[in-house]
């Protein structure tokens, strides 16, 4: 085994056994590099990605390869979701030079660290060419790596930056108008989303749009956004038998996914289905939420309270194998009840996608369309549908189950706490909430250190007994004990910007719904532990990595929203609240100068600065401060989130000592509607309130 065998990730792990003589990340590889004048290659991945995978078979676990790459450079394997830092900064240099990135990324450097070369999966033979010719070029030219090193390390540090912004302009719902006219260019009007294959989820695009429809009365775009949450729910990237999303999918009509399934993709959903069915009362919305929550209490909840990353796309060497079935092997599951079950998901004994005879499972006709034509009740429809389900899921629990990505990330983790709030908020179920504050009490006991600031990873004591070829089942609690937290390697890894925006955002989140201040307070300690660590005020924008990390070539900040909205504009969107909650001026200016920074930008190409959107959304309509005091407060405040109203803050409680609330509290419970530093007459019904809304 390599260097890697130590290693906490996943990912690492899985490349603890090639012949490449591999280093983690870290001081020993970056030294020998420098005392033995080699170039460094760093190639950087996950564990739930498939041509990772296919790259280590092909290239990595062969020796011949290895030799070369043993040879001629040091090899450094990084799992990205634990560096990202070290990610951004190579990734920006593949796009730099080839205009497109992904994942394997793969980097050959400077023995200083700064890039010369780099792409995403090649072929064994490129690889070993390209290797061969990169040493060389290194050895016979070395002041012309030195040059071009130069300039690219230049296009680095400028790459997704902006400048700092002193007037502020007047923002008005034509900016919003202009940005709609653009993005909507792209708008797929018959399958949903944007653009053709492949297909992302995007939730947070979805979300603004949402938002935009509803507030600035648009039902041209409410109607694209029902269209894409429909087709994403029916489209087999969802998995009808065991709930959750996979990560993409590779055809433009959502049916065939990439199946690795992620904690931050589900998560996202879960929040924006939540939205979507206090916005629009479809019975599917619901339906969506619950199964996906259930999945991952299932199947990526760690016994503490954590949620782990990711399931890979592969079980036995075979990318979907897991999730896809045969006619046959329906019928042998289901006997006679397999006719209708394969109506429904459109199993057919040719297969329905490239992979001979298989079936990837999806819907085309709602419940109530599929029942008229069968001649069934609907109620009687569902209620079969889901008992074979539940049959094929138990069946398909026996099978070999994909790898499980372990590791809890801080920052992943706050994604999934802020969509189960979001899914109290819209659903009010208990269990939802329950969820969210087991995940919120091992936040605060095992992500926090002792200075109140952040960690990245917390790390299982060994390895899953998933991380390779195990037999399929459902975690038992056997199996989550052996996944129970220890002393990892990756629990020493600083936080990133991510980390603290996420959990921030999570923490305002459960406040909302609970109306218990300690959230906020403790949201309030990590705001100013990241402006301590990561803002710069004279860019006036927050930095990815603390001043105090491990500086590497370039110290990078995240502005453009991607599948994960960017930690400055999360952070943007934190402080405007936290401002307006605490009457903290300081955290309003960081707001505003952060979207000034930004605000020219998102005009070009509004998908990538759509979470930014929302906060402009927000600036143009004013956010609606709903203050619920009094001992029936939480009465009130369920009644009240029945209502659709994206631009809001909620507070309150029966004692509170937030600004806001002070000389509010009295004998009756009831709602102040605030704007502006203005409070209108306390209503005792939300009937009332709402009028001073929306009047």
């Amino acid at each position: 085994m390599n260097r890697l065998a130590n290693s906490a990730s996943p990912y690492l792990l899985q490349h603890a056994n090639n012949p490449v003589d591999w280093y983690p990340w870290g001081a020993e590889a970056l030294q020998k590099a420098k005392d033995e004048n080699k170039l460094i290659l760093v190639s950087i991945g996950y564990s739930a990605c498939h041509w990772c995978h296919v790259m280590e078979h092909e290239s990595f676990e062969d020796e011949q390869v290895a030799a070369v790459m043993n040879e001629y450079f040091v090899c450094i394997k990084v799992d990205r979701e634990e560096r990202p830092d070290v990610d951004q900064i190579y990734m920006s240099a593949v796009q730099l030079m080839t205009g497109r990135g992904g994942w394997p990324l793969n980097c050959i450097c400077l023995p200083d660290q700064r890039p010369i070369y780099g792409g995403t999966y090649f072929r064994k033979n490129d690889w070993i060419s390209l290797l061969f010719n990169l040493a060389d070029f290194y050895k016979q030219k070395p002041k012309e790596a030195e040059e071009y090193a130069v300039k690219l390390t230049e296009g680095i540090q400028q790459y997704e930056s902006v400048k700092f912004i002193d007037s502020q302009p007047e923002y008005a719902r034509e900016d919003l108008e202009a940005i709609l006219k653009n993005w909507e260019r792209y708008f797929d009007r018959v399958e949903g989303g944007v653009g053709n294959a492949p297909k992302f989820p995007m939730p947070n695009n979805w979300l603004f749009l949402m938002r935009y429809a509803f507030l600035m009365q648009d039902d041209d775009v409410a109607q694209q956004v029902k269209l894409t949450l429909h087709k994403m729910a029916f489209g087999g990237i969802y998995d009808h038998i065991g709930g959750g999303f996979a990560r993409y999918s590779v055809d433009s009509h959502w049916h065939v996914p990439h199946f690795e399934k992620m904690l931050y993709d589900n998560a996202q959903l879960v929040a924006l289905y939540s939205e979507a069915a206090v916005w629009q009362h479809d019975p599917l919305y619901p339906q969506i939420v619950d199964e996906t929550i259930q999945f991952v209490k299932r199947e990526l909840t760690s016994p503490e309270g954590g949620f782990y990353s990711a399931l890979d796309a592969d079980s036995e060497g075979v990318e979907g194998k897991f999730y896809t079935f045969t006619k046959e092997e329906i019928e042998k599951i289901l006997g006679p009840d397999a006719d209708l079950f394969c109506i429904y998901y459109h199993v057919t004994d040719d297969g329905n996608w490239e992979e001979e005879e298989t079936n990837v499972f999806f819907r085309k006709q709602s419940d109530q369309q599929l029942s008229e034509k069968l001649g069934l009740s609907e109620s009687d429809l569902v209620s079969k549908i889901n008992e074979l389900r539940n049959k094929v899921l138990e069946e398909r629990s026996k099978r070999v189950r994909p790898g499980l990505d372990y590791k809890i990330l801080t920052s992943w983790n706050g994604l999934m706490l802020k969509g189960l709030c979001e899914a109290y908020r819209a659903f009010h179920k208990p269990e939802y909430l329950q969820l969210a504050l087991q995940n919120a009490e091992f936040i605060t006991g095992n992500m926090i250190n002792g200075d109140g600031r952040l960690k990245r990873i917390a790390s299982p004591k060994r390895q899953s007994p998933h991380s390779s070829s195990p037999k399929e089942r459902t975690l038992n609690e056997a199996e989550k004990d052996s996944l129970s937290l220890g002393e990892g390697r990756g629990e020493a890894i600083f936080a990133f910007l991510d980390d603290y925006a996420n959990i921030i955002d999570a923490f305002i989140a459960l406040y909302e719904v609970t109306l218990d201040e300690d959230w906020l307070q403790r949201a309030k300690a990590l705001t100013d532990q990241a402006i301590q660590h990561y803002y710069d005020r004279e860019t006036g924008i927050f930095y990815f990595t603390a001043a105090d990390d491990e500086q590497l070539i370039a110290r990078k900040s995240e502005i453009m929203d991607s599948v994960i909205p960017a930690s400055n504009s999360v952070m943007a969107n934190n402080l405007k609240k936290l401002g307006l909650l605490f009457d903290n001026e300081d955290y309003t200016e960081i707001s505003d100068q952060l979207l000034r920074n930004v605000v020219g930008q998102i005009a070009k190409y509004g998908s990538s600065y759509s979470n930014w959107c929302s906060l402009l959304l927000n600036e143009i309509f004013g956010i609606n401060e709903v203050a619920i005091v009094g001992d029936q407060f939480e009465t009130l405040r369920v009644e009240m989130e029945k209502n659709y109203i994206p631009n809001k803050i909620m507070l309150g409680g029966n004692k509170g000592s937030l600004p806001l609330l002070q000389d509010k509290f009295a004998a009756t419970t009831r709602i102040f509607i605030c704007k502006d530093k203005t409070c209108g007459l306390p209503s005792e019904n939300t009937e009332e309130a709402l009028k001073q809304i929306w009047n």
